[in-house]
């Protein structure tokens, strides 16, 4: 196989020479654009195609995922991306694959095991929902990962951003999605200033790209709006100084000045809100579960004990409120009673919630 394809990860042969024959192209001249979703592209239209394609070809990061169109592969990095950085998730992307290198070993692991391999990434609802995904391809896809948007939505877990992913980036599918940095750079771009609030609707937004998606290259195309968000449109400091779409942009140059005013501060109270909220005493009790010994871990441990290990200061008067956070856990699979108890004890909360029950990762 060729160094380009080896760059490019497996694929099937057809797929191959396709993006071979696009590549090369590519690279002997500016690229010939088609809009998929459109019959009578305008010329803004291709100058955009065309100026963030050969963006994209110039500043395009080697990430691990975008070797690969293996649709398992593809899964795994999405799910991880939400509401994570990419530079904290490319250590846990590679060893979470070391541990689960396939879709089966993920179905088949103890999902206590998922949910040490999160550890770091936070949100650890998305360690669940991706084993579950994971065993639902297995058990009523027999291994074999949809193809399609519409197919992919009815995997457990995954919408409509998840599925477009995939059906692109696995399978190099001419689909239209957007998450929170392909929606800011469109809306710049063809719509306007996005800030303070963004004035088209998501499903307006959807719409654009589905416009301009360009026939045969939605995987270059979809990929470099992700980049371009990520490193040149960003949401508190785009670079419209030496944009290369400055002149089709219609929020510039508005966009500065907007910023200047609405951005200073806007994020602090949410970040302030998040020690003490609920959010922040599930990680702290899901932390706890982890860091466990192999035998404590087995056997569980009790909420009087877990308590200071998840807040300072914990007596016996908040144990009622520590059964209602983990029966919240527990009704996300995150966490679970380590032994049998009567159907009446199911529940932990309220005044009379038992101390002595002992809680463990699932």
């Amino acid at each position: 196989m060729s160094p380009l394809a080896d760059r490019l990860g497996p694929r099937s042969d057809t797929s191959l020479c396709r993006t071979l024959v696009r590549v090369a192209r590519s690279d002997a001249s500016p690229p010939e654009v088609v809009i998929a979703g459109a019959d009578v592209p305008s010329a803004s239209d291709v100058t955009v195609q065309r100026a963030l394609l050969a963006w994209f070809q110039a500043n395009r990061r080697d990430l691990p995922w975008r070797r690969s169109r293996d649709p398992y592969e593809i899964l795994v990095s999405e799910i991880m991306l939400q509401q994570t950085q990419v530079h904290r998730v490319l250590p846990y992307y590679r060893a979470f694959l070391e541990s689960f290198p396939s879709v089966e070993a993920l179905a088949a692991a103890a999902t206590a095991d998922v949910i040490k391999a999160w550890a770091g990434l936070g949100y650890n609802r998305r360690a669940v929902n991706l084993q579950r995904t994971a065993s639902y391809v297995v058990d009523d896809c027999a291994g074999q990962f949809p193809e399609t948007v519409e197919t992919l939505r009815r995997l457990p877990g995954v919408g409509q951003y998840t599925a477009g992913a995939i059906a692109c980036f696995a399978f190099e599918q001419d689909v239209a999605f957007i998450d929170t940095n392909m929606r800011r750079v469109l809306h710049r771009l063809m719509i306007g200033v996005d800030v303070p609030q963004p004035s088209a609707t998501d499903r307006e937004v959807l719409a654009v790209a589905k416009r301009l998606v360009p026939a045969g290259q939605a995987w270059e195309w979809n990929q470099g709006l992700i980049e371009f968000g990520a490193l040149q449109c960003t949401a508190r400091k785009p670079a419209c100084v030496v944009c290369p779409l400055q002149a089709e942009c219609k929020a510039f140059p508005s966009i500065q000045s907007a910023i200047a005013a609405v951005l200073p501060g806007t994020r602090r109270p949410r970040e302030q809100t998040y020690d003490g909220s609920n959010r922040f005493y599930r990680g702290r009790v899901v932390a706890a579960l982890r860091d466990l010994s192999n035998e404590d871990a087995a056997r569980g441990i009790d909420l009087r004990s877990l308590g200071p290990l998840v807040r300072p200061g914990f007596s016996d008067e908040d144990i009622p409120w520590l059964s209602e956070v983990v029966n919240g856990l527990s009704r996300d699979g995150l966490a679970r009673v380590a032994e049998d108890r009567p159907p009446y004890d199911a529940e932990l909360g309220g005044d009379d919630a038992p101390s002595d029950i002992k809680i463990r990762l699932p």
